[in-house]
């Protein structure tokens, strides 16, 4: 395997026995410092973009965002209004244009970068219901309809809200339809159904990957005047591949939509864009409004901290805007094939293994399967051990109930002799 080791976390007690305390008085000098960091404390911090790294969503910047991380850092730009950061402002809402183009919404759709999905989720939670609010069709508190399988920061977003959340079932994979949002719709009293006002559907869900019926939710949506927000947030890297893009049929009628580039489309962490069909609705929601504010808000050209709960701001979609336009479309689009491609031969692995057994059938990146007769301590001791030993970062998920294995790719260096070497620590031969 040709690259930088895992590593694997540390107690707070080993931590803290390494060198004592770091701060001091009269400090320790840079050369300490960083010696200290990487010596020491970077060991204890499991690399993300190693090809084995597989628990969670990792990520896998490519070498220009990095690169271009660096210079976002160094530069001291602040990216909350137009007054202060026009240049780079304008080529972070070129690369979410091109993202916007992706899922096929109207022009002159936009917002801005944000920390994650989890920080997107709630502006499109806001910007819906108080466009619901101007429009005289929500008086008293909201709700909305959401799948099971939705991101927990679509529950947390509706806590920090005052937002009750309705959950429709999903279907045989956990899909949110429109069948099963017009069930759920139709079981809820009067009162209630005139406090929706939105429904969160998912464009890759996290557990997963399953993209829901997008297509019938927006039918759904328009039915009811209801807005459609789409979490795309892992997912959305795949709507530049031609192979799964049908899977978000439907995506194009969404009013708000998260994507996270430091998910599956390359970037460091952390970028996630927070994109509005009609970017008005984001403003009205999200401006705040200040004495010191007044000018730049009645001036403004495009200003990020009026699109989300924010005001400074670093400008982290440069990073993404420079590797897209380094490396091109097509580059990008072969690199999500090529995981696509190494997540289907995970797949067809595990199919031919007696001791596997596939949960869902793949639609992205994300490969849920058991290795059976083991128990929830057998996933977590194997788990603890592949990291021990340096072989590859991955960790144990619960699907419908069962606890079982969870692999999930975005790195395009991930090779077959990765999945082989490690599904083969799996046989009852190796235990």
């Amino acid at each position: 395997m040709d690259s930088v080791p895992l590593d694997h976390p540390k107690s707070s007690k080993e931590l803290a026995s390494l060198y004592g305390a770091n701060i001091s008085e009269d400090g320790i000098g840079g050369e300490e410092a960083l010696r200290r960091f990487a010596e020491g404390y970077a060991l204890a911090t499991v690399t993300s973009d190693n090809p084995r790294s597989w628990a969670f969503v990792p990520v896998a910047p490519t070498k220009a965002a990095t690169l271009f991380d660096l210079v976002v850092s160094a530069s001291c730009i602040s990216g909350t209004t137009w007054l202060e950061g026009a240049g780079a402002i304008f080529l972070e809402n070129e690369a979410l244009s091109w993202l916007a183009s992706l899922a096929g919404l109207p022009a002159g759709a936009g917002g801005t970068f944000v920390s994650g999905g989890s920080a997107g989720n709630l502006a499109g939670m806001v910007a819906g219901r108080e466009k619901a609010r101007r429009l005289g069709k929500l008086t008293g508190k909201g709700a909305v309809l959401a799948s099971a399988d939705a991101h927990s920061s679509v529950t947390m977003a509706a806590r920090i809200t005052d937002v009750d959340v309705f959950l429709a079932e999903g279907d045989e994979m956990g899909k949110l339809t429109g069948a099963a949002l017009r069930k759920a719709f139709a079981s809820l009293s009067e009162t209630d159904q005139k406090r929706i006002y939105a429904v969160f559907s998912t464009g890759g869900v996290t557990n997963t990957g399953i993209v829901d019926d997008l297509a019938t939710v927006a039918d759904f949506c328009k039915e009811h005047e209801l807005w459609m927000h789409v979490d795309a947030a892992y997912g959305g890297g795949a709507l530049i591949a031609p192979e799964v893009r049908h899977l978000f049929d439907g995506i194009e009628h969404a009013n708000s939509l998260v994507i996270d580039p430091h998910k599956w489309l390359f970037a460091p962490f952390d970028c996630a864009a927070i994109i509005y069909a009609d970017p008005t609705d984001g403003a009205r929601a999200m401006t705040q409004e200040a004495s010191y504010l007044d000018d730049v808000n009645k001036e403004r050209d495009w200003n990020p901290a009026s699109f989300a709960y924010h005001l400074t701001r670093r400008v982290r979609g440069l990073p993404f805007w420079f590797s897209l336009a380094t490396y091109g479309v097509r580059a990008y689009r072969e690199a999500i094939e090529q995981t696509l491609a190494i997540a289907e031969f995970c797949a067809q692995e595990i199919r031919r293994r007696p001791y596997l057994e596939l949960a869902i059938d793949r639609e992205l990146s994300v490969v849920v399967f058991r290795r059976l007769g083991w128990s929830d301590a057998d996933y977590v001791a194997w788990s603890d051990k592949l990291l021990d030993e340096q072989v590859a970062f991955v960790q144990p998920t619960t699907y419908r109930g069962e606890r079982m294995m969870r692999f999930c790719f975005v790195n395009p260096l991930t090779s077959q002799f990765d999945i082989t070497e490690v599904l083969d620590t799996m046989a009852p031969t190796q235990i």
